[in-house]
């Protein structure tokens, strides 16, 4: 569009050039602003990277960096109990590494004894060294998880199935924790295994009917020596304690007659030195004595001393006992 003159010529207007630079910058700015903040949560820290170099572990809370993706900050899980799962799959899971991709051929192992069985377990641990877990190994969290497997198989190909499904279980537990510990450190794993638990232990469905009626005659069995080993525990304390019992009854009884033979020792002791210092007068003490003992208790006043026959008729004897008489 052009403006007339006085002379009617037409001349074209000059259009302002737009300041683009200002907003090019300040969009720079807010971008730069942006990419310079970061905040580590409280259960990680993080490793600060420089064109992908390590730089340093930064701890938990709000930190600045260097913009335009010069700095990158890994966050890792230090504080967070992780885990794998063997076998099993827990709804809702975060950790990648923790389900494995065939659940199924994972828990499928064969014992010491040659037999099948479905062994499910756990593995809980915790990334202690976050530049060793993140850059020693390429894959630590997958590397684990061929690490257990290996592991628990090999304790389990030293055992029988009744020991794994019975009474080996917390050291089976026991001794694939240890070795898990020990590999992680030689592997440098940056981590630390801090459990093993055993979950569900069962034979491969063919055989499953046949191997519950065989734990079920062996609870029958146990529940059969538990009543017996309770009969025995009742019948054998009290058969020892009567025969404790007679045993003492047996002593005092025993005590009792030596006492008392000690006691008519003595007594005749006592009497022998009075007889020899005195015999007639110790003899007719023992006469009188011994006939106040035994004429109290005759059913027959009977005399037989022919000193005292002259007073007879005096005192009339009875012909018959009254129960003669009846």
């Amino acid at each position: 569009m052009s403006n007339p003159n006085p002379g009617g010529q037409m001349f074209p207007i000059a259009k302002m050039p737009i300041p683009r630079l200002p907003a090019l910058l300040i969009v720079l700015a807010m971008l730069a602003l942006w990419t310079s903040y970061y905040t580590v949560p409280a259960e990680a820290e993080g490793v600060l990277l420089r064109f992908g170099k390590y730089i340093l572990k930064v701890p938990p809370g709000l930190h600045f960096k260097l913009p335009f993706g010069i700095d990158e900050v890994i966050t890792v899980p230090t504080q967070r109990q992780l885990k794998l799962e063997f076998g099993l799959a827990t709804a809702g899971y975060t950790n990648p590494d923790q389900v494995g991709v065939e659940p199924l051929q994972e828990k499928s192992m064969v014992t010491g004894d040659l037999n099948s069985a479905l062994v499910e377990w756990v593995v809980q641990y915790r990334i202690t060294d976050p530049e060793t877990y993140l850059f020693d190994v390429r894959e630590p969290g997958q590397t684990l998880r061929d690490l257990s497997e290996s592991v628990m198989r090999e304790v389990i190909g030293d055992r029988t199935v009744d020991e794994i499904i019975t009474i080996g279980r917390q050291e089976i537990e026991e001794t694939a924790l240890n070795r898990m510990s020990e590999l992680s450190k030689h592997y440098h794993l940056g981590i630390s295994v801090n459990q093993v638990q055993l979950k569900n232990v069962d034979p491969p469905q063919p055989v499953q009917p046949s191997f519950n009626e065989v734990n079920r005659a062996q609870q029958d069995r146990e529940n059969a020596i538990n009543l017996a080993n309770g009969e025995y525990n009742k019948a054998v304390p009290r058969a020892r304690g009567e025969a404790d019992q007679k045993i003492q009854g047996a002593e005092g009884y025993r005590f009792k007659r030596i006492n008392e033979a000690e006691g008519d020792a003595g007594a005749f002791s006592a009497v022998l030195e009075q007889y020899i210092k005195a015999p007639d007068i110790t003899r007719t003490r023992l006469y009188l004595e011994t006939l106040g003992d035994v004429l109290p208790q005759a059913k027959q006043d009977i005399i037989v001393d022919e000193s005292v026959q002259q007073i007879l008729p005096m005192l009339p004897l009875p012909t018959a006992l009254p129960e003669e008489k009846k």
